[in-house]
């Protein structure tokens, strides 16, 4: 009798707790300047939540037309928005983007130079900063070959942030930090900072 209710006492109790490796709640979906559901894949210009600001695009930052580095444009009278990206998280089968989750992200249009996938470029010792640039930029293949080349989209405030945090490679030592504004004379350019550059996404 002993033995039959010890039984049924450990089997209520583990009926009522979840299992081991049972999935955890999905990261949060980021929405659009809509309301809608930012999808993989889809073109979206990341429009800065600044009043009379433009959008990113690429301009080159030395003495040759490569690489080309991400920068923030100014607006003009027709609404230029820069130049629209496309997110990929690591996990492509994933048609939506999720917050806090590794992603590549590429200008949606042919350059001059060999790729517009963002990368972090090597620590500038010029300026003491780390740059987004596009240069090499790989697109998948998440190893620490190409822990350079992938960012995460975290909430802000009432919009979201972009951040090198990359979790693809568990071994690999990097840096984690928000990307924000960094100005020179080539213009304003995305870099790693305290200072979050805060966005929304806009359906191109």
């Amino acid at each position: 009798m002993k033995n039959t209710l010890l039984v049924l006492f450990l089997f209520f109790a583990l009926s009522t707790k979840p299992l081991l490796g049972a999935a955890s709640t999905a990261p949060e979906q980021v929405v659009d300047t809509s309301g809608k559901v930012v999808r993989a894949g889809s073109n979206y210009y990341i429009v800065p939540t600044s009043p009379n600001v433009g959008g990113l695009s690429l301009t080159s930052t030395g003495e040759s037309t490569c690489p080309l580095d991400v920068v923030l444009t100014t607006s003009d009278p027709n609404g230029y928005r820069g130049q629209p990206v496309v997110f990929q998280p690591v996990n492509v089968k994933k048609g939506v983007v999720r917050v806090n989750t590794d992603l590549n992200i590429y200008f949606a249009y042919e350059s001059i130079c060999e790729s517009t996938v963002w990368m972090l470029k090597d620590y500038d010792y010029s300026t003491g900063h780390w740059f987004v640039t596009t240069n090499n930029g790989v697109l998948g293949s998440p190893s620490s070959n190409t822990v350079a080349n992938w960012f995460k989209i975290e909430k802000y405030e009432d919009g979201y942030k972009l951040v090198y945090c990359p979790s693809v490679c568990k071994k690999c030592y990097h840096k984690c930090s928000d990307i924000g504004i960094y100005e020179d004379q080539y213009g304003k350019r995305l870099a790693l900072s305290d200072v979050p550059f805060k966005v929304r996404f806009q359906l191109a």
